[in-house]
């Protein structure tokens, strides 16, 4: 699939002058409104490029996404090789039971978008988000009130059509505090119980706790708990997978696997696999294990280090995405040295982002400048300028907040991926300025403690870093983390300024006003520092050579509805 982000030859010269899709925007005009109209202006003034327009379009559910205009493709592609067979997909173990309602690892929700379908898909290939169980969704002036169409003549896999009161269902059911929701890190404060109305049985409005400009993307893919469940669900999910999608439940055993057929009954194109077979394995190196023994097609979650091997290997072939995947570096801002900012400031400064890009990631990751906007995004403002290694500079802020001769410390953190590494890298990059730091590093369950997201020593270390998976919208990395209120402060950083900037970020519903306090958030963030950002990661899968039509996206879902293997 390639990365399908970077900004080509024809569209740095389109940014200055998109004549030749002018008049196709312009016949647009008419039915684009106030915000869809802003948009185009702001294209066909050089300050969005065809991408941009494409996404924001997509969020405000304008046709010029959806119909292919400007050259993307509407089509989802398929593989090239011979339809039936079997694809095998060597795959995590999940870390728990696997619940739309409750789950957050990559493995389980990988399982669940097999068979079960969201109201709209990111499709993190061209940055727009694509109409799946809705058709269309819009929003009144305000931004406060959302509706959606759905996709008539869908049934769930027992039988029942899907129908606006399931959509209603769902998500009462996840904005639920008492359900143990995972989908509350993303919906607190956006959409409460009982905000979801059925206004007929193709029409649903959400009722939102405040105007937001990108809440198409809480309700799609995004938010990887809002697969779409009948209103008479009841449990438990791993005895029926049930869903609407392409695959149905064939079997499923804990710890061992997961088999899923086609649906006959699909209300759209019919899986091209017979089959999709998922083999659980412990780690990394047990999935490459079995990808080189031709034991399995596919693997997801591909990271660089302990894999270099597959990147030139002509058996497989590496796929990528550009995300919004990073780790922040946190720093208790209410207690100890970094209670100064200075001295925040200072471990920043000793990092070289560029040289963990090269050599953790080989490249394919972006360098990170110490806030959630990632590159990808298109509200960032990349004039902000960028943070690099000075360490003279950072000496003198140790020096000017009276710890010149440094001090003890513990970095606590989660033994996943790439972060062991990434702790000491800091771990070396901080002894240049005399912080002298030791390492905890702990399992994923010790570090973030029982239940989602729970009380432990994630939220209570001076120092630590944690993992934060792609959001197709900065809207949870701007909250969660660093309001003042945020469930994963773990920086314990209270900044009302900065509250009020991701307040009014949230609700802006044009993209020049999300740029502008983009740039606003970014530059408080640079000074203030809670947290370091030293790159975001591109989101790889390995697939064998002669494997087409694997679809992924950055959150780590992953589609095989339309993949082949050629003989």
């Amino acid at each position: 699939m390639g990365d399908g982000q970077q900004t080509t030859t024809t569209e740095k010269h389109t940014m200055k002058k998109p004549s030749t899709d002018a008049h196709l925007l312009e016949l647009l005009r008419p039915s684009a409104g106030e915000l869809g109209n802003h948009a185009i202006d702001e294209f066909m003034a050089g300050r969005l490029t065809r991408r941009e327009l494409l996404r924001h379009a997509s969020v405000l559910g304008l046709a010029l996404a959806a119909g292919g205009i400007l050259g993307m493709p509407a089509a989802r592609a398929q593989g090239t090789g011979k339809p039936g067979g079997t694809i095998r997909v060597a795959h995590m173990t999940p870390a728990g039971a696997v619940d739309p309602l409750t789950v957050t690892d990559a493995a389980g929700l990988v399982l669940i978008n097999q068979t079960g379908e969201f109201l709209i898909d990111d499709d993190s290939e061209h940055l727009t988000l694509r109409p799946a169980l809705a058709l269309s969704w819009s929003s009144n002036a305000k931004g406060d009130v959302w509706t959606f169409k759905l996709r008539p003549n869908v049934k769930f896999h027992d039988g029942q059509p899907m129908t606006a009161k399931d959509v209603v269902a769902t998500f009462n059911r996840l904005s639920d505090p008492g359900t143990g929701s995972a989908a509350l890190s993303v919906l607190k404060g956006v959409l409460s119980k009982d905000s979801a109305k059925a206004v007929d049985d193709h029409t649903v409005e959400f009722h939102l706790d405040a105007p937001n400009g990108n809440f198409p993307y809480y309700v799609s893919s995004n938010t990887y708990n809002a697969v779409i469940l009948p209103a008479n669900f009841s449990g438990p999910y791993e005895k029926t997978f049930m869903g609407t999608g392409a695959l149905k439940l064939e079997k499923y055993t804990p710890t061992v696997g997961a088999s899923f057929v086609r649906n006959p009954d699909y209300w759209g194109e019919k899986s091209l696999p017979d089959r999709v077979q998922f083999s659980f394995y412990a780690d990394q190196q047990a999935q490459l294990l079995a990808m080189q023994g031709r034991q399995a097609d596919v693997m997801g979650d591909f990271t660089v280090q302990g894999g270099v091997a597959m990147l030139t290997n002509p058996q497989f072939k590496v796929l990528g995405t550009k995300s919004s995947s990073h780790r922040q570096i946190h720093m208790r801002c209410d207690m100890g040295a970094f209670k100064d900012k200075r001295v925040r400031q200072a471990l920043a400064l000793s990092i070289d982002r560029e040289v963990i890009v090269k050599g953790l990631f080989r490249g394919r990751a972006q360098v990170g400048n110490d806030s959630p906007f990632a590159p990808v995004f298109p509200s960032s403002d990349l004039t902000v300028p960028q943070r690099k290694i000075d360490i003279a500079q950072a000496k003198k802020l140790m020096s000017d907040a009276g710890v010149a001769n440094g001090f003890d410390i513990t970095l606590t953190t989660e033994k996943y991926m790439e972060i062991p590494d990434l702790a000491v890298v800091v771990q070396n990059a901080a002894k240049a300025i005399g912080i002298r730091i030791q390492l905890k590093v702990e399992s994923q369950d010790l570090y973030y403690g029982s239940g989602t997201f729970g009380k432990s020593d994630w939220l209570d270390s001076p120092l630590g870093i944690t993992d934060y998976g792609h959001r197709g919208v900065p809207n949870v990395f701007l909250n969660a983390p660093l309001t003042s209120a945020g469930t994963w402060n773990a920086a314990h950083f209270k900044n009302p300024e900065y509250d009020k900037l991701v307040a009014q970020f949230v609700a802006a519903l044009d993209v020049a006003s999300q740029k502008k306090l983009s740039g606003q958030i970014q530059r408080l963030l640079l000074d203030e520092t809670p947290v370091v950002i030293p790159y975001f990661y591109d989101q790889l899968i390995v697939t064998r050579a002669s494997v087409s039509g694997v679809r992924f996206n950055a959150i780590s879902q992953m589609w095989f509805d339309r993949a082949t293997i050629s003989a």
